[in-house]
């Protein structure tokens, strides 16, 4: 039997169950050009993967906030035109760690700021969807105020409850600092997915680093003592 020192996982998305960077950088380069703005240096591409798209519009292009209001419009836009679970890819091995995890009876949670609706739509497409008691994600709608890292978090924590679920030990797998950040508001151990789109420096202050699946399955869980 398989027990957990965790009693609920969050999962963030992007740079931690899925990859999809072939589908936001031809889309994040056709808005860029629209505001006749250049295309960023490929190396740079990375740093848009992960913090909410509204902050990064105005962080990483020097878009006003009216402008990124406009700009991630026109991206959600392109997105929807392209089917939301296009192009987008799984990382090896993690499908079988979320299996695992609901198999032991853990309910998991996604807390991304990735549109809600576009959360579902690749958990759906790859099957995952009904592995999780809860999907936590950005609202589609907002415009004007991008929800972060902690405020999807509360939502996530909350909706467990709602279900049931017990949340006085939780534990939040992410890649970026703005997961750890955002767990820090709420006392939540953070995972680092090294398989991501963070930097080392951006893991400081995570509890754990992972370099693949199989170490996060050990993390998460572990074999009674006989």
């Amino acid at each position: 039997m398989l027990l957990s020192p965790y009693t609920c996982v969050l999962w963030d998305v992007d740079g931690t169950i899925a990859d999809a960077t072939p589908g936001i950088f031809p889309r994040l380069l056709e808005v860029l050009a629209s505001f006749d703005l250049p295309a960023p240096d490929a190396a740079d591409l990375p740093r848009w993967v992960g913090p909410p798209m509204h902050e990064s519009f105005q962080l990483l292009a020097g878009l006003s906030s009216e402008q990124a209001d406009e700009a991630l419009t026109r991206y959600r836009t392109l997105a929807a035109r392209d089917g939301y679970a296009a192009s987008v890819d799984i990382y090896p091995g993690v499908p079988d760690v979320i299996r695992a995890v609901a198999a032991a009876g853990i309910p998991q949670a996604t807390a991304s700021t990735k549109p809600e609706n576009q959360v579902r739509a690749i958990l759906e497409h790859n099957e995952l969807i009904g592995l999780f008691t809860a999907i936590s994600g950005a609202r589609s709608g907002a415009i004007g105020r991008a929800d972060g890292k902690a405020d999807v978090i509360g939502w996530a924590l909350e909706r467990l409850e709602a279900a049931g679920a017990d949340v006085s030990r939780p534990v939040l797998i992410g890649d970026r600092h703005h997961d750890v950040d955002g767990a820090a508001h709420f006392g939540i151990p953070v995972i680092f997915s090294e398989w991501g789109f963070g930097d080392a420096s951006e893991a400081e202050s995570a509890a754990y680093r992972v370099s693949d699946a199989e170490a996060l399955h050990a993390l998460l869980l572990q074999a009674e003592a006989a």
